[in-house]
């Protein structure tokens, strides 16, 4: 755990951050521990707040979507419907915060469905592409 803290306005706050591990797909993959963050309290003394983390949305459900890790915009789709695509083959490419993100089969499979176009804008969640 590391404490930072922040400043929002003129209120500072205390937070406890857990360090995130690796997992062997190379995706990050969060501890499903609570955040704990000191707020102050009306009397001004800190007081202890817990935040439990938010699961991202799973788009519409289905077990099989690649679903966006963050908001932004689709720069390129890289692979067509019915197209057989193997674990870590790029599926498309999100530009966010002016970067661009290659967003990769996460295991092999066949391309079912393409739920974006280029140019596109996407939020955290929302399904990209269905692999069955």
């Amino acid at each position: 755990m590391k404490r930072f803290r922040v400043k929002v306005e003129s209120q500072v706050f205390e937070v406890e951050v857990e360090e995130i591990k690796e997992n062997l797909a190379g995706q990050v993959k969060a501890e499903p521990n609570l955040v704990q963050a000191v707020a102050p309290s009306m009397d001004g003394s800190p007081k202890p707040a817990v935040v439990p983390p938010h699961p991202v949305p799973s788009g519409n459900g289905a077990p099989g979507n690649v679903n966006a890790p963050m908001p932004g915009s689709i720069l390129s789709v890289k692979v067509k419907e019915g197209e057989r695509v193997s674990a870590g083959q790029l599926l498309l490419l999100l530009e966010a915060m002016k970067m661009e993100n290659e967003i990769v089969a996460p295991r092999d499979g066949v391309v079912k469905r393409i739920y974006i176009a280029a140019g596109q804008s996407v939020n955290t969640g929302e399904p990209l592409v269905a692999l069955e």
